[in-house]
């Protein structure tokens, strides 16, 4: 009998600067995101923003196989809490959804979160929510409602399946909100893409909420998070677009993390899936391939 098999390890276009809400600054192209996503060690890559990479799925089947990377996933934010918004989503869901069958069958995630950074008071307090900020019982709902209409239209129509990624700066951001936010979702429908440094920043540690979430945990997103700038950023009222400004994602093994525990509690139970390593460098914070190999060295010291 042979055993579980091994975790893989992947990149995503966010650690070279190409993220969601379009930072300043102009991020590299992809054929160069892809040749340093391979040349710095990895085996896969999310997919970045909607026509960063090719959008024809034999198009970007080839750019990936002729570096030997595999996709993973695809992030997609839709603003779960305004119902208004979910024809929308789910139309952005099923286009990204049908571009990933396209290219991986049905293996990689549809990674779905809120639709971060638009709220200005989740903004301004990311890294500090409390019960006062957070959504009323009908938003609650609608919110749900949402993630599970868009999840079971990609399933059905694709075969991908999808998992929520909490994120600060959105709805989905402390402990307590991704406790709810399962409870109201279909297990069955709905996976959790756990990410340690989004979990360390909406205060909470990440070993125990891999623990205590493990059996919903389909899809891994390592980041690190800075104790200081964490501190700084309390400190000093930063909002969420100060926190990444000032580096509080920093390289794997600098920050909050305990990644070695981590990796022992998913081989401990038996996690064959992929591990996306995620820095969000923004521009003229340092050379992404640079930062991307030292992770990928880091988590090679621990043994993938």
């Amino acid at each position: 009998m042979t055993g579980p098999g091994p975790i893989r390890i992947a990149n995503a276009p966010c650690s070279w600067g190409v993220l969601e809400f379009d930072p300043p600054g102009k991020a590299l192209g992809y054929a160069q995101v892809l040749d340093e996503i391979r040349d710095a060690g990895y085996e896969g890559t999310e997919l970045g923003d909607w026509a960063f990479m090719p959008t024809d799925p034999s198009v970007l089947r080839d750019e990936l196989t002729k570096r030997g990377l595999e996709m993973v996933g695809a992030f997609v934010p839709v603003a779960f809490a305004n119902e208004r918004a979910h024809e929308q989503g789910a139309a952005i869901a099923m286009r990204t959804a049908n571009l990933l069958a396209g290219v991986h069958g049905n293996s990689p995630f549809l990674v779905l979160a809120d639709d971060n950074g638009q709220d200005p008071n989740r903004t301004k307090k990311a890294g500090r929510i409390d019960a006062a900020d957070a959504l009323n019982e009908n938003q609650w709902r609608t919110f749900a409602r949402g993630v599970e209409r868009v999840a079971r239209a990609v399933r059905d129509q694709t075969g991908l399946r999808c998992v929520f990624h909490h994120h600060c700066a959105g709805f989905i951001e402390t402990p307590a909100e991704i406790t709810r936010l399962l409870d109201l979702t279909n297990p069955e429908l709905v996976g959790l893409c756990f990410d340690t440094g989004h979990y360390t920043f909406g205060g909470g540690d990440a070993l125990a909420g891999l623990q205590r979430h493990r059996d919903r945990i389909w899809h891994v997103h390592f980041k690190d998070c800075s104790p200081a700038l964490h501190q700084r950023s309390r400190v000093e009222a930063w909002n969420y677009f100060e926190s990444l400004k000032h580096g509080i994602f920093c390289e794997l093994g600098k920050g909050q993390v305990d990644f070695a525990a981590i990796l022992a509690e998913l081989r401990r139970t038996g996690y064959t899936g992929w591990i996306v390593v995620e820095q969000d460098v923004l521009c003229g914070m340092g050379a992404p391939k640079d930062f991307a190999k030292r992770n990928r060295a880091y988590l090679q010291k621990l043994g993938v």
